[in-house]
């Protein structure tokens, strides 16, 4: 019996028939044109997921009129008869692969479009609203007239999103956007008939139901909710309940939810700050008043998935990034290859974090997203011997790319275990996600003939095995940055941050010199241990080398951690008396117990140097190239694997 028989197991929605319960979550993929019309590199993203056993693949959003706002170029539209042919391509390209294609659409953003300025458009919502990027300026509220333009908008993309092919149509009615802002009593505070009462509130969003519908006859017609805004005054389940209850009156036959508003973001692209299944009570509160299928998400796992759906608390489960970490994940499933799965470690870094910079996504783990339509790893014209230093992300991915195209590759790693950085950086147990990858890049390794794996094994620069071979692949790492200017760093109590990961004993009072992401988490990990810490960091920003999406979620654990952040301030020394440290407040001496210390890293070039003094053929990956973060040295080792 298969270990995931629920999710493996088929569903019938309307006139659709579903082969399993995994949807793939909508995600932007940035990889349009600059008028939003969808590509074939886009189409065979799309079509990779499809194939890799996804049962309904859920494009990013769509807009469907700028008359009321503006769309920003380069996001995906279906606003005009031009933008069909693209869809189609989608659609097409997914049957093709053997699965159901959903597109998304969205009649707009309201306050929380932030390219208003940039059109020289009035900021429009359902009431006088303030302006999410600048809470000093008002919406204007929609008119009734303008309303009913944006349902026959509405009904109009739809009627394209049949055209080109979609089996499930899915109206963007979360993140606080211009639907939830109707349907919320924080922001709808209208008086006529979409104003109100909880059917008045819904009015909009089950008339853009019914004109999808109207439009696109035997669609299944979704929509996505969050359930709880997660900020004080937001909308909670007591009044999502009332909503979703209209909205199934109105016709929908499948409803996603979620958490989570721009005023909580990292709701909106969950971080591995927020763990497993994080908005998976928003599904079960949900599926106990409604009786249309219910789409939990939220960072959840094919094992954890498959215990939701046994359980009861949802109908089907969406996948997003996992689904961009491995397009095959469903097939592995069903061919028992769980453990070949490759695991999203929930980083945020290239796929959310790219589409918020307008650049095509990418993956920390899958450098091969968005190159679905290439050749891939294609087997190499000169296989060589090649000697890797070091079993960290880019030494085995690396390993794991040129293995796979033909080259004899020995990994030489000096510890006993495999993970190189990503040892320490996952001891936090909120970021034990990234530990996931270390047995996954080990498997793949172990499948291949041509890779050997030798742990506990140091080569010096003068070993003969660097001499044998064709090419040396030097993946050290990097070593902790020690400023020479800051005295009294070779103290007792002072340790490094990968020290203290690695198991260094810590006292009850902790400062955290360097306040960047190693030693904003370092801190968080201490305080909920009941230590009692304080970060000093020279910038005004804690975490300043964070994407954005992810530092919210830190921010508010840190705060309700109780650790005291002083931003703007300098380590000058450390002494007797403890650290001394430079603010805007002047000089001040921080009592102290343990000092960590997290001024960043350096790379470790001294093998490079050796070797290529001696004429050798050698590369540097990850952080010995530069310090950079996990998804860089992975995307640079496979570039890298390819080249040769």
């Amino acid at each position: 019996m298969s270990a995931f028989k629920n999710l493996l197991s088929p569903l019938q929605i309307g006139g659709l028939r579903l082969p399993n319960r995994v949807i793939m979550a909508p995600m932007g993929t940035e990889m349009g044109t600059e008028d939003g019309r969808s590509t074939p590199r886009e189409a065979a993203y799309y079509a990779a997921r499809a194939a890799g056993g996804t049962a309904l693949v859920m494009t990013g959003v769509n807009f469907i009129q700028s008359d009321l706002e503006p769309i920003a170029a380069g996001l995906a539209r279906a606003d005009t008869d031009a933008h069909t042919p693209g869809l189609a391509g989608i659609a097409d390209a997914v049957h093709a692969a053997g699965g159901l294609a959903a597109l998304q659409l969205t009649p707009g953003l309201g306050r929380n479009n932030q390219n208003y300025d940039q059109m020289e458009m009035e900021p429009v919502s359902s009431s006088d609203n303030t302006y999410f990027f600048d809470p000093e300026r008002r919406c204007r509220p929609l008119t009734v007239a303008e309303i009913r333009l944006i349902v026959q908008r509405t009904g109009e993309a739809a009627r394209r999103a049949h055209d080109a092919g979609f089996d499930v149509i899915d109206v963007h009615g979360h993140t606080g956007y211009l639907i939830d802002q109707f349907m919320s009593r924080c922001w709808n505070r209208r008086t006529d008939e979409y104003g109100g009462s909880p059917e008045n509130r819904a009015r909009f969003a089950v008339e853009c139901i019914r004109a999808i519908k109207e439009n696109a006859p035997g669609a299944v017609v979704s929509f996505r909710i969050s359930v709880n805004h997660r900020f004080d005054g937001g909308r909670t389940w007591e009044e999502t309940q009332e909503l979703v209850t209209a909205l199934e009156a109105g016709g929908l036959d499948m409803i996603l939810c979620d958490d989570g508003s721009y005023e909580a973001m990292d709701y909106v692209f969950p971080p591995y700050y927020l763990g497993d299944d994080c908005m998976v009570s928003a599904a079960q509160k949900v599926k106990e008043v409604v009786s249309i299928p219910v789409v939990a998400c939220g960072n959840i796992t094919p094992e954890n998935g498959e215990r939701i759906l046994a359980r009861g608390d949802a109908d089907l489960i969406a996948i997003g990034r996992g689904l961009i970490a491995d397009p095959e994940l469903v097939n592995k499933l069903r061919e028992g290859r769980a453990l070949d799965v490759r695991p999203c470690i929930r980083c945020n870094q290239l796929c959310t974090g790219n589409a918020f910079f307008g650049r095509a996504i990418g993956c920390a783990v899958n450098p091969e997203v968005g190159r679905e339509g290439d050749r891939g790893i294609r087997a190499a014209d000169d296989p060589r011997r090649i000697v890797v230093i070091g079993a960290g992300p880019a030494g085995m991915e690396f390993a794991r790319v040129a293995g796979a195209r033909g080259h004899r590759v020995d990994v030489y790693e000096q510890r006993h275990e495999a993970g190189g950085v990503l040892l320490p950086a996952a001891t936090p147990e909120f970021k034990r996600e990234l530990r996931r990858m270390i047995p996954w890049w080990e498997r793949q390794l172990a499948q291949l003939d041509t890779v050997e794996l030798h742990l506990g094994t140091r080569l010096g620069p003068d070993d003969q095995r660097l001499a044998d071979a064709d090419t040396v692949i030097v993946a050290a790492g990097s070593t902790p940055a020690r400023p020479d200017e800051i005295t009294g760093l070779d103290r007792e109590e002072v340790v490094d941050v990968l020290a203290f990961h690695e198991g260094a004993p810590v006292g009850r009072r902790v400062v955290v010199c360097g306040g960047g992401l190693s030693g904003a988490d370092a801190a968080l990990e201490l305080a909920e241990a009941s230590h009692q810490v304080t970060v000093v960091e020279m910038s005004d920003q804690i975490a300043h080398d964070m994407l954005m999406l992810n530092r919210v979620s830190l921010l508010r654990r840190l705060a309700e951690s109780n650790v005291e952040l002083l931003t703007a301030t300098s380590v000058r020394a450390v002494t007797d008396q403890g650290v001394l440290v430079e603010g805007p407040g002047g000089e001040q001496t921080l009592t102290a117990d343990t000092v960590i210390t997290a001024f960043g890293l350096r790379p470790a070039r001294a093998l490079l140097d050796q070797l290529r003094s001696r004429g050798l053929s050698a590369h540097a990956v990850g952080d010995c190239a530069a310090p950079r973060k996990v998804g860089d040295a992975v995307n640079d080792a496979y570039e890298l694997a390819l080249s040769l």
